[in-house]
């Protein structure tokens, strides 16, 4: 017989930290949150940097930081269960999860649902560079944690694709770091990140940065050798006469995020097919009753204190479904 808890947390980053400590104050005392890695803080873990609370605890934070707050008050409450090195890997419309920890598999069922599962970064083949594929193309998130959690650097000659905020923050590591960033490539025709970064990361490092122009194409066997690089026009075409080779070895991907939810999918619940986000009439919500939604995974959110106060609501929705319930 399927073991069945009152709410489980699928993720155990700033958004499900949020919700659980959410729902709890709003009395529901059966919590599971079930996080893949081996601690609780999601992303904010590799975020070193600092920028984050400012909204929400009047105070400028870097990510750890941050997160710790949470990890410590959500630690305290008896009434949460924190399972971390759990892996969800299928959910059903009837609120059945099966999750994997090491050497072992669990079915539970749930009351409800709050899905806090983030997001993951858009990849090359998605913005169709023609090339070889050699090694040193790194997703910019990819990148950030093997320098901020490993203590590795992916490379000394850097250019960066995209202007996300990821991006713009990883050239201003990878500078302070003693490698050689290019610039930053955008095609479009301003920054897609956040004016601070923009300004405190390439404006006061003095990175080149290259509006409406993209990379066309990728050189290199073993490794990323140059990179031709192009201007566009308005309907991002290329000019003639306006490419231009970049030497480097290492290229970074910063040109967005895709909420995780493929588990929603597989239990039925309606997404978006152009943002991959649930569709529903009502916040945080999502088409199947008890599943609810919150943070990246609901919506993609520039800063933590956005996704805190959405996971805040996300906790207390999720609450009243409970007693509405019982």
């Amino acid at each position: 017989m399927l073991r069945e808890r009152e709410l489980i947390i699928v993720g155990g980053g700033p958004a499900g930290m949020a919700a659980a400590i959410a729902a709890h104050e709003s009395g529901v005392r059966d919590i599971l949150v079930l996080e893949r890695d081996y601690c609780l803080g999601g992303i904010l873990n590799q975020c070193i940097h600092t920028g984050f609370g400012i909204r929400h605890f009047k105070e400028v934070l870097a990510g750890p930081e941050y997160a710790d707050r949470y990890v410590n008050q959500i630690q305290s409450i008896p009434e949460i269960e924190i399972s971390i090195k759990s892996f969800v890997v299928k959910l059903t419309r009837e609120k059945v999860l099966t999750y994997l920890k090491p050497g072992q598999m669990h079915e539970v069922k749930a009351k409800a649902i709050i899905m806090a599962t983030g997001c993951r970064e858009r990849t090359r083949e998605m913005i169709h560079i023609a090339g070889t594929r050699p090694s040193g193309i790194f997703s910019a998130g990819l990148a950030q944690r093997l320098m901020n959690i490993d203590a590795l650097l992916p490379g000394k000659e850097v250019l960066v694709v995209g202007s996300g905020d990821i991006g713009l923050i990883m050239a201003r590591r990878f500078t302070l770091e003693g490698a050689k960033v290019k610039g930053v490539v955008e095609i479009a025709k301003t920054t897609r990140g956040l004016v601070r970064n923009r300004v405190q990361c390439i404006e006061d490092f003095n990175i080149p940065i290259y509006f409406s122009h993209k990379i066309s194409k990728i050189y290199g066997r073993n490794r990323v050798e140059a990179v031709d690089v192009v201007q566009v026009d308005d309907t991002y075409k290329e000019i003639q006469g306006t490419l231009f080779k970049v030497p480097c070895d290492t290229i970074l991907i910063s040109v967005g995020l895709i909420p995780e939810n493929e588990l929603m999918e597989m239990a039925g619940v309606k997404l978006d097919k152009k943002t991959n986000s649930p569709v529903s009439d009502g916040l945080n919500k999502t088409s199947i009753p008890g599943i609810f939604s919150c943070g990246n995974s609901f919506k993609v959110y520039d800063i933590v204190d956005s996704v805190t106060r959405d996971s805040i609501l996300a906790g207390h929705l999720a609450a009243e479904y409970l007693k509405g319930a019982k």
